[in-house]
């Protein structure tokens, strides 16, 4: 079964980038995020649509 939603770490790894940069991301909205019991969570649809946005160009 898939995850519904990553850590930021998660995302770092996963797309080969700092932990610093994706915090970066995130505060700045280039990767939508959500707050969920004082931890912040990417939404596996978010990471889709980033990804989907970047291959459009």
């Amino acid at each position: 079964m898939e995850k519904l939603a990553y850590s930021v770490s998660e995302v770092a790894e996963m797309l080969s980038i700092s932990r610093a940069s994706a915090y970066t991301y995130v505060r700045t909205g280039v990767i939508q995020s959500v707050m969920l019991g004082g931890r912040i969570i990417v939404p596996r649809r978010a990471l889709d649509a980033l990804l989907d946005l970047d291959e459009a160009g």
